[in-house]
C-alpha cells in the first residue's frame, strides 16, 4: 500500500468501470487527494464517461479532467471500430479484439504530464493482468518499463521524484476486485463495464460476463446484470 501524507496528490485514470473506480477508492484510502483523468478516445459509447462522472461525484473527487484523444481514427479495435463485432463467446486466445493499440501508453503519458504539472506523487491505474492477460499494456513488466520511462523523461524524474505508477489491482482476480470495491465503499451499481452503450448493461458481452460471474462468486448476485430471462449470464 502506498504511503502518503493527507495532503499529497495522486492522479487516477478513471474510465467509469469497476476496476478504475476501485483503484480510485484505494488511492483515497491510501491518503491521497485525488485528481481524476478520463478520456474520450472514440469508444463506442459515452456511457462509461457518464459513469466516471458519477463515480467521481460519489467519491468527492472535485478535480476531474476530460481529454479527447481520438484513437478511433484508425480503428483496429472492436471497441472503436463499429464494423468489428464485439466478443460475446468467452475470452479470445491471444490478444483480444478489444485491445486498443497504444491506449494505455497514451493515457499514462498524459497522466504523467498532469501529475508533473500538479505536483502529484502517484498515478493510480485500474489495470488488471488476470482477466485481461492478453493485453500487452496490462502487465507488471509493462508498468515497470513505464516507471523507468517516467524517471527518464521528466523534470520530476531527473530530480528523483517521478510519480509512482500504482496498480493495486494488477494481480487481483475479478472476485478479489469486487470484494475490495465493497470494502472501500465503491458505488458498484454506478460503474459501467459493458462494451455496449444503452440504459442497462447488455449482460452478453465478455466484459459483462466476467463482471457478473465475479459478482455472483463474491456473493453479490443482486448487483449482476439481469437479462430478459431474469438470470445473470456469467461465463
Amino acid at each position: 500500500m502506498a504511503q502518503s501524507s493527507l495532503t499529497s496528490k495522486a492522479i487516477v485514470l478513471l474510465s467509469g468501470g469497476l476496476d478504475s473506480a476501485t483503484a480510485a477508492a484505494q488511492a483515497i484510502a491510501d491518503g491521497y487527494d485525488l485528481i481524476a483523468l478520463s478520456f474520450d478516445y472514440g469508444q463506442r459509447h459515452q456511457r462509461e464517461l457518464e459513469a466516471a462522472r458519477a463515480v467521481a461525484k460519489h467519491l468527492a473527487i472535485a478535480d476531474h479532467h476530460f481529454i479527447d484523444v481520438n484513437l478511433a481514427q484508425w480503428g483496429a479495435s472492436s471497441l472503436t471500430d463499429l464494423a468489428q463485432p464485439l466478443p460475446q463467446d468467452g475470452l479470445e486466445a491471444g490478444i483480444p479484439s478489444t485491445y486498443v493499440p497504444g491506449r494505455n501508453t497514451v493515457f499514462i503519458a498524459l497522466a504523467l504530464a498532469l501529475a508533473e504539472a500538479k505536483g502529484a506523487k502517484a498515478i493510480y491505474l485500474g489495470i488488471n493482468a488476470v482477466d485481461y492477460s492478453g493485453y500487452p499494456d496490462c502487465r507488471p513488466e509493462y508498468l515497470a518499463a513505464f516507471q523507468q520511462l517516467a524517471q527518464l523523461s521528466s523534470k520530476a524524474g531527473l530530480e528523483g521524484h517521478a510519480p509512482a505508477l500504482v496498480a493495486p489491482l494488477v494481480m487481483d482476480s475479478k472476485v478479489d476486485i469486487v470484494r475490495r470495491a465493497v470494502a472501500l465503499g465503491v458505488p458498484i451499481e454506478q460503474t459501467w463495464s459493458c462494451y455496449q452503450g444503452g440504459v442497462e448493461p447488455c449482460g452478453r458481452c465478455d466484459s459483462c460476463r466476467i463482471r457478473d460471474r465475479a459478482l455472483i462468486e463474491a456473493g453479490y448476485p443482486d448487483l449482476a446484470t439481469v437479462t430478459g430471462q431474469g438470470q445473470a449470464q456469467p461465463s
